[in-house]
């Protein structure tokens, strides 16, 4: 069972329960503690801005979000697409109904694009945004300094700004298709001195590009 926090429960129903030992058991520590931290934070900004938003799928979402850079990944496709993939293959047998799954999917594989998925619905748009407090900063009155300790009191760091950047790179290293992802593509201009990213204008105006017709 998950470390329960005093001010903001994640919800605890069969599924979430299932969801977060899930993540457990296929993930690395500092991931694993990265995907609870935006669970809690999603769902705490949802209940700031009084959204309506159905808090066990988000929570499954944003716990599963990061199956992409576990072990159970095939490094065929991009992160994203791969996690949301097993997220939907996990909850289909544990009979999440298909709608839910879809949200589910639809958040995990938008979680790395900006502003799409404030388009989208509530889970997919809160999704993110949790994922993107842990990683970047903290909504303005969120929750206390006192409250903020308590969650990484329950959910250390663990020295994800390492851990991170040296998965997302070892994707690549797998599998350079893997860099068709934004994330890994950005973590690897940095710590993958072999590598050179995509660049689209580029490829348009290549010598070797030869337009339909030319």
């Amino acid at each position: 069972m998950a470390t329960q926090l005093k001010f903001s429960n994640l919800p605890d129903s069969e599924l979430c329960v299932a969801a977060i030992d899930y993540a457990r058991s296929v993930s690395e520590p500092a991931l694993f503690h990265h995907v609870m931290r935006s669970a809690v934070f999603a769902d705490a900004i949802g209940r700031q801005r009084k959204m309506k938003f159905d808090r066990e799928v988000l929570c499954v979402a944003a716990v599963l979000h990061d199956l992409g850079l576990t072990k159970v990944a095939a490094v065929q496709a991009r992160f994203e697409l791969e996690g949301a993939d097993a997220a939907k293959e996990f909850l289909v047998k544990r009979g999440m109904t298909e709608g839910d799954v879809e949200i589910v999917w639809e958040a995990i594989a938008l979680h790395t694009t900006p502003e799409i998925p404030s388009r989208r619905s509530p889970e997919v748009a809160l999704c993110q945004m949790g994922i993107a407090t842990d990683l970047f900063a903290l909504p303005p009155d969120l929750m206390t300094a006192e409250q903020l300790d308590e969650v990484f009191e329950a959910y250390p760091w663990l020295g994800l700004d390492d851990a991170l950047p040296s998965t997302l790179v070892g994707l690549f290293r797998k599998n350079p298709k893997a860099a068709s992802s934004n994330a890994v593509a950005d973590a690897c201009e940095l710590h993958a001195p072999d590598f050179k990213k995509f660049n689209f204008c580029e490829h348009i105006v290549s010598k070797q590009h030869k337009p339909w017709g030319a």
